[in-house]
């Protein structure tokens, strides 16, 4: 793809080691560039940026200040641990920048509504870091399911995000210290499980959430496996029930299963494609058993997208094109992002409630 004649120019507040692959779909972006790099020294920040092969063009602070002092700095991809993302997003906010964040977006719904108010009040966009829903994919999977509604309605979800962690990480990980990133594996990779719940429900909010008595915690009290049932209940009687599970204790999974009335998806590589080139998902419509029950009528139709860029450039693409937008044209910007945060962030919320509530149901 052509690059633009003036792209976005990027700051990174942070370098934590996603910032690389985010650093990465900057450069792979059409329409923007990265322009500065800030860490807690000058040192780490060099070597950030030796071991990345960054162009000497990128400018390099030893400080997260500096970066969004740089008046040449559009935005900023803020990688930072859960704890200080309320002050430096807040602070980028008050000085223009807008503002790509890492999830979970903030500790809880309280913070994350200090950061949005800061940015709707100073005209800059608001994104967090959910790459999956920029896919192809998940635009094909979102007009089966509600343009089409092949699926017809959304009856039961599933959903899990795991990860085997080495006792490295599990005793120094940032995820794992409960003045960094308290949330643990529900924040970190229970965002993805909650996000997907949402995004198969149209972002509409659950009536009851119940954590699972399977929640597991490290000597901190820091959640590292737990799920939760979501449950939501119509006034006309319709229903949908939705199970997550989250861990830093077995082997990688990301499945998603969504199955309707008529029919389901299924994949199992929802949050990180196991290709970059394309994806797939199967999808099942009207099955149903064969007589005497020894095998199906359909087999899953196996759907292939095919993505021109990696999905963490679709998301930085989408993300400077608001903000070119915004700069260059006037726009407002685009309040479906903050939107879709802050409904993950409640539905987070609500699990961490239950789980400190011994894992008594928690009403919307």
């Amino acid at each position: 793809m052509a690059e633009t004649e003036s792209p976005i120019r990027l700051g990174i507040v942070g370098c934590a080691n996603i910032a690389r692959k985010v650093a990465r779909a900057i450069n792979l972006a059409p329409n923007s560039v990265l322009h500065a790099i800030g860490s807690r020294s000058i040192e780490k920040a060099k070597q950030f940026a030796t071991v990345n092969g960054f162009p000497e063009s990128v400018k390099i602070y030893g400080n997260y200040e500096q970066v969004l002092e740089d008046p040449f700095v559009d935005a900023v991809y803020m990688p930072l641990p859960t704890s200080l993302h309320v002050h430096w997003a807040v602070m980028a906010a008050k000085k223009g920048k807008h503002l790509l964040i890492e999830k979970p977006t903030a500790l809880d719904v309280g913070e994350l509504d200090r950061i949005l108010e800061t940015c709707e009040s100073n005209g800059v966009q608001f994104m967090d870091g959910s790459m999956w829903l920029h896919h192809p994919r998940t635009v094909k999977m979102k007009q089966m399911l509600f343009d089409s509604k092949l699926l017809g309605d959304v009856n039961y979800v599933y959903s899990t995000s795991t990860t085997a962690a080495s006792p490295e990480f599990m005793e120094n990980d940032i995820r794992v210290k409960p003045k960094l990133d308290a949330l643990g594996a529900l924040g970190d990779i229970g965002w993805y499980c909650l996000g997907a719940v949402l995004w198969a429900k149209n972002y509409q909010l659950p009536t009851v959430v119940t954590a699972l008595p399977d929640v597991t915690k490290n000597s901190n009290g820091v959640i590292i496996s737990c799920s939760a049932s979501i449950q939501y209940r119509q006034p006309d009687g319709t229903k949908t029930d939705a199970i997550i599970h989250c861990s830093f204790l077995c082997n990688t999974s990301m499945d998603l299963a969504i199955t309707g009335s008529r029919g389901t998806i299924n994949l199992n590589d929802f949050i990180i494609p196991y290709q970059e080139s394309s994806a797939s998902f199967e999808f099942t419509l009207g099955a149903k058993f064969v007589e005497l029950h020894i095998g199906w009528n359909v087999k899953p139709e196996k759907i292939v997208v095919a993505s021109e860029l990696p999905q963490e450039a679709l998301m930085v693409q989408e993300f400077a094109r608001l903000v070119e937008g915004i700069k260059t044209y006037g726009f407002l910007p685009d309040r479906k992002w903050p939107e879709i945060s802050r409904k993950t962030q409640l539905l987070l919320d609500a699990v961490k409630k239950s789980v400190d509530l011994g894992c008594k149901p928690v009403y919307f």
